[in-house]
């Protein structure tokens, strides 16, 4: 019985509060490494130089041209209005577009407005309803559209096709 007295009651203990000290001090650190990592690898605002490492391990930078530039010309074209789906006139898509080109060649684009609105138009129509749903879609109608553009105007002339509106009801 002796033992048993000699025995600390389980409440009296010495806790340090350890377990709340190093929390805090993990969080600290997490802290610090995050603040560490971006400020250390995020690039810098006011560079616009990339770095493209090559298969030998030289490292080569480079400055990307910006993508609207002084010598090209915006040529909006009309808007175009279909009917989508198998239902008549229950949905239509309404699209606005603008050929990028030189500022030498936006007259050829003017002249061939009515043949870009019908090539748009004959792709357009050939389009599911459920790809119009779809965000994935956009990108693949932009590069279709160009294509269009290209066939009709010639690559030297069109430089792209910009979506500038774009509703589906």
């Amino acid at each position: 019985m002796a033992d048993n007295s000699e025995k600390e009651p389980a409440g009296s203990g010495d806790s340090s509060g350890g377990g709340m000290m190093a929390f805090v001090v993990i969080a600290l650190v997490s802290a610090a490494a995050s603040f560490g990592a971006v400020f250390f690898l995020a690039p810098s605002g006011s560079s616009e130089v990339a770095a493209i490492c090559t298969p030998d391990g030289q490292t080569v930078s480079f400055t990307p041209d910006p993508l609207a530039r002084e010598d090209h010309a915006y040529v909006e074209l009309d808007d175009i209005l279909i009917t989508v789906g198998n239902e008549p006139a229950s949905r239509y898509v309404k699209i606005k577009t603008a050929i990028v080109t030189d500022k030498d060649d936006a007259a050829a684009v003017k002249k061939a407005q009515p043949m870009l609105t019908d090539a748009f138009i004959s792709y357009l129509r050939s389009i599911e309803l459920s790809d119009f749903e779809s965000a994935a879609f956009y990108p693949r109608l932009r590069e279709q559209l160009s294509r269009r553009a290209e066939v009709v105007l010639g690559g030297d002339v069109s430089r792209g096709v910009l979506v500038t509106e774009f509703l589906l009801r």
